[in-house]
């Protein structure tokens, strides 16, 4: 495989008003191009948004119906929450070159199958009185819906970005990274809507909160879905769409078709997984058990701790991602640029995670006795629907840029507002933080998913778009284990806003995420030397 580099030609150099001319110039090209472009296209953006709203809708009361209807306690609800979420990103590691080989459409119609049979079963979980607690019939037939819809997950966001290359062309490609993008933040942002209106009114037929019929509404959204893809997505529309984009670009050379890969042994995969989850679920981050050893002792006068099975589930884990990788030559993690680009995007990525670890609780603590405090769930999430109204223009604005250095700026932009934090509970500079925050995320993080797709060879695409949110997955659970200890520490509940130092906690996450465009910047010259923008066969 060849890749282009980037292009040396000399630019000329142009006025700030002349470089906004053209940039609004190219924003109402590309969103006509856009607006006229095929069914299919469609066909994944509007269940995109259904699916946003179902996901981000069912994140917000998955940890509640746990607790008060499944009869978990708080940490084993926490641990279904984080299986979830960070198992969702490893399945589109392991099922995205699965999309590949089936095609959009396919995937698409099968994901929406397995979404759909999924949250039936939790919702059947709460519907008949089933005996709850841990390991009870409830437990079971709640998680083996999540399951599903874990593995569906897999499927489903590889072969909606699978999608959108299939059916735009170079001219509307950015505009429809970033709209896809945008449509999962417009779902979200509507979430909260659908929970406050459903659940009082269905109590008394689900006590005891009436979460269970927030679900089955979850489930005719992803029917409807289901039902738009089947009749937007038809084997006529996709080969239109497919015939108009290369229509579009007389340059563009036929679909090569993909030949089928050798057939390869996963069985110490398959095994090393199992050992994995297995010894993670005997650790201390998972359920109580007489069998794990806890080792504490004093190295240089510092207390440390050594959990044995947790040891053994990092050992194990090396050894899943050793052999993955040994028998796959070809793989993206093989690449040791586009690994180190994906993966410098952790520390950024982080302020993502804070959006439902730590916002609602700063907001709902450190503003206490203030409007804020009262509705901090919508100010929790402002930041989606600013995505969706901010991504496709700036990607307008940016469609032509030089991939890295919007990296490097968007990156920035979105860390840097983080330190207006380090003043105080102040609601002006929060909204500005969430203003610019958001701009700089729409700046870096379509890009981004774009540039995946881009690189990823013909019949790829999927596999490339899954390994790219591996680094994802990490944030969820890396996050996950100390935000929970600077709430604690820094906003903790049942004190006076005077009493909390949310400073320090914002400080230090903004010295966590401008690690990101920091280490873009020093690596730039190494990155740069190979950076790939296309990939040709």
């Amino acid at each position: 495989m060849e890749i282009k580099s980037e292009d040396k030609t000399p630019k000329v150099k142009k006025s700030f008003s002349k470089v906004i001319k053209d940039a609004f110039k190219e924003l109402k090209e590309t969103s006509i191009a856009f607006v006229k472009a095929p069914k299919a296209l469609w066909g994944v953006n509007v269940p995109y948004v259904l699916e946003g709203l179902v996901y981000f809708g069912v994140l917000t009361i998955l940890g509640k119906f746990n607790s008060e209807n499944v009869g978990l306690t708080d940490p084993q609800a926490g641990l279904i929450y984080s299986f979830l979420t960070g198992g969702i990103t490893f399945a589109m590691l392991v099922l995205g070159g699965l999309s590949d080989k089936l095609g959009v459409r396919k995937s698409l119609i099968i994901s929406f199958l397995v979404l759909l049979l999924g949250r039936v079963l939790v919702g059947i979980s709460g519907t008949f009185g089933m005996q709850n607690g841990l390991w009870s019939p409830m437990f079971f037939t709640m998680t083996t819906g999540l399951l599903f819809v874990l593995l569906a997950y897999g499927l489903y966001q590889p072969a909606a970005y699978a999608g959108v290359k299939r059916y735009t062309t170079p001219k509307t490609a950015a505009m429809g990274y970033a709209a896809i993008y945008g449509f999962m933040n417009l779902g979200a942002f509507f979430s909260g809507f659908i929970s406050s209106l459903t659940r009082p009114h269905f109590e008394d037929t689900f006590p005891p909160n009436g979460l269970t019929a927030v679900f089955w509404v979850y489930v005719i959204i992803t029917f409807i879905a289901l039902v738009i893809t089947l009749v937007l997505i038809t084997k006529k529309s996709d080969k239109d769409a497919v015939d108009a984009v290369k229509a579009s670009n007389e340059n563009e050379e036929k679909e090569d078709e993909v030949k089928p890969e050798e057939k390869i042994n996963n069985t110490k995969v398959i095994f090393f997984s199992i050992l994995t989850l297995g010894f993670f679920l005997l650790s201390g981050f998972g359920f109580k058990n007489t069998l794990n050893f806890i080792f504490d002792f004093s190295f240089l006068g510092l207390s440390i701790t050594i959990d044995f099975f947790f040891t053994l589930t990092i050992i194990l884990f090396a050894l899943v991602v050793f052999e993955y990788l040994r028998k796959r030559p070809y793989h993206p993690f093989r690449d040791k640029r586009f690994t180190f680009f994906i993966f410098v995007l952790i520390p950024v990525q982080t302020l993502f995670a804070h959006n439902w670890l730590t916002l609602p609780y700063y907001l709902d603590r450190a503003f206490q006795g203030s409007v804020v405090s009262e509705y901090f769930e919508i100010f929790s999430n402002i930041n989606p629907i600013l995505v969706f109204l901010f991504a496709p223009i700036v990607a307008g604005l940016t469609a032509k840029a030089n991939v890295y250095k919007m990296m490097i700026y968007g990156t920035f932009v979105m860390a840097i507002p983080t330190f207006l934090l380090t003043v105080g509970p102040n609601i002006y500079l929060f909204l500005i933080y969430v203003l610019v925050m958001t701009i700089g995320e729409s700046m870096w993080q379509p890009r981004f998913l774009q540039w995946i797709a881009e690189v990823a060879p013909k019949g790829k695409v999927g596999l490339y778009m899954g390994v790219g949110q591996f680094p994802w997955f990490l944030t969820k659970v890396l996050t996950g284990f100390y935000s929970g200890w600077f709430l604690m520490k820094y906003v903790p509940l049942g004190v006076s806003p005077a009493e909390m130092n949310t400073e320090t906690m914002w400080f230090i996450y903004g010295l966590i995420a401008i690690i990101s465009p920091i280490g873009l910047v020093f690596a730039k010259k190494w990155v740069m030397k190979d950076f790939k923008l296309k990939a040709e066969d």
